[in-house]
């Protein structure tokens, strides 16, 4: 297949990363990569849909996958996965001799493994520049699910209505579940039995760079996992914090240890960010060196420095994000610079998950969460017209149009952009710049 057909069959099915931003996919379809590399490392702690699917999908997406790499020309294709995914590990064993240009990385249980960056130094040993894009190293990353979803758009005409959403933590039976995008995260946490705590608070996406949602929020194609927990757990608490406090906060009680620097992951390869002379330089009011305030640009916001690093339970995450959006909207792009070489103790500075784990409070909700695939029915949904980085798609339905699901209700728009499809057949009730209500039949 060529490359152009490709991208347009997987732009107008309306695939995008299923995770983090939600990058289009056919932006990633490029003859500059020389290696292509899917992510199943499942970066966050409890997350586990990307295994689970790859698990029970192995040969579709080996299959998919190659073909990704045979259509852009790639040499490589590489499947990071970890270690301790014993059983998805033997499910990608049974048909990897099919594909020769393909191997299996097994990766360590250390956060933040997933980080593009991260694996992508892991399984090739090349280093992204700061402020960079993989194919600049000849390398395209892909999720699980994204690739998966492929799948579907080419082999079976499918475009992306669903989404695998994990439910986990404060809930009777944790489940993986697959959900109509559009439906509410009430919807999706209630396939997960009785909430087992009040006035339960849900924890979007993974407990170190998610955010707090509302039960009306609608599900989109970059939902992976909804946390139920106490309002006084730690995670929610520091999410819930203020950056004024924060800033505060450091100027009186930061130690100076250098610690959240030590263990940062970026810095560790090399990249110029530093979090312990951030904060010495913000608490202080201290502008001699603008650095460190520029610098923030190469902040991942992994959370590990303000997660798991600052034994004084500061923010440096927090405040380098505040930072980055205050640059970016003042108009001021990152430096070019190139990244020094990566520190010979990166190795003794890894994370390990279960010490995080045990850290955030999580371990005693690291359960089985079994995947169901069956869909689950909802009585209406509520479609974002904008679920990908790039311009939102524009509706090409109106209030009162009968749809089926699956089809295209809003075309892709000028620029980086996709496709929007209708998840479940009825009446569109409400058509808006930012989102369709459709009513199921």
């Amino acid at each position: 297949m060529e490359i152009k057909e490709l991208q347009k069959i997987i732009q107008e099915n309306g695939v995008v990363g299923a995770g983090g931003a939600g990058f289009p996919t056919y932006a990633k379809l490029d003859e500059r990569a020389n290696t292509i590399l899917m992510n199943c490392a499942e970066c966050e702690p409890l997350l586990k849909l990307h295994r689970q699917l790859l698990e029970k999908h192995a040969y579709e997406i080996m299959k998919t996958f190659n073909m990704v790499a045979e259509t852009v020309g790639a040499s490589e294709a590489i499947i990071g996965i970890k270690k301790s995914y014993v059983q998805t590990v033997k499910a990608l064993e049974q048909h990897i001799e099919e594909f020769p240009n393909m191997r299996i990385h097994l990766l360590e249980e250390v956060y933040p493994m997933g980080d593009e960056v991260v694996l992508i130094y892991e399984a090739t040993g090349r280093v992204v520049r700061p402020g960079g894009l993989p194919i600049e190293q000849g390398v395209a990353v892909f999720n699980v699910e994204t690739i998966y979803n492929v799948y579907r758009a080419v082999e079976k005409q499918k475009p992306v209505t669903d989404k695998y959403v994990s439910v986990v933590a404060e809930v009777s039976n944790p489940v993986t579940v697959r959900v109509p995008l559009g439906c509410t995260l009430d919807e999706v946490v209630a396939q997960a039995g009785n909430v087992t705590i009040k006035d339960p608070v849900y924890f979007v996406g993974g407990p170190m760079m998610g955010r707090i949602g509302s039960g009306s929020d609608p599900v989109t194609k970059t939902t992976n996992a909804i946390l139920v927990l106490p309002k006084d757990h730690v995670i929610v608490m520091k999410k819930q914090r203020t950056s004024s406090i924060d800033l505060k906060r450091a100027a009186s009680i930061c130690c100076q240890c250098n610690t959240c620097t030590d263990l940062c992951p970026r810095n560790n390869l090399g990249h110029p960010i530093d979090p312990a002379l951030f904060m010495r330089a913000a608490s202080n009011n201290d502008y001699r060196n603008l650095n460190p305030y520029l610098d923030s640009n190469f902040c991942s916001s992994c959370g590990v420095c303000e997660m798991y690093s600052c034994p004084q339970s500061l923010a440096p995450r927090t405040l380098l994000a505040d930072m980055k959006a205050g640059l970016k909207k003042a108009g001021v792009r990152p430096p070019q610079v190139q990244a020094a070489p990566v520190q010979k103790s990166r190795e003794y500075r890894k994370v390990p998950e279960e010490r995080l784990m045990a850290r955030l409070g999580l371990t005693k909700y690291d359960k089985d969460a079994p995947m169901d695939e069956n869909l689950v029915e909802v009585p209406k949904v509520k479609i974002l017209l904008s679920q990908h980085i790039g311009a939102p798609a524009q509706a090409i339905v109106k209030a009162g149009d009968q749809v089926t699901r699956g089809q295209m209700i809003a075309a892709p728009a000028n620029g980086l952009s996709v496709g929007i499809h209708a998840s479940v057949c009825g009446k569109v009730t409400e058509v808006t710049d930012r989102y369709i209500v459709i009513a199921r039949n």
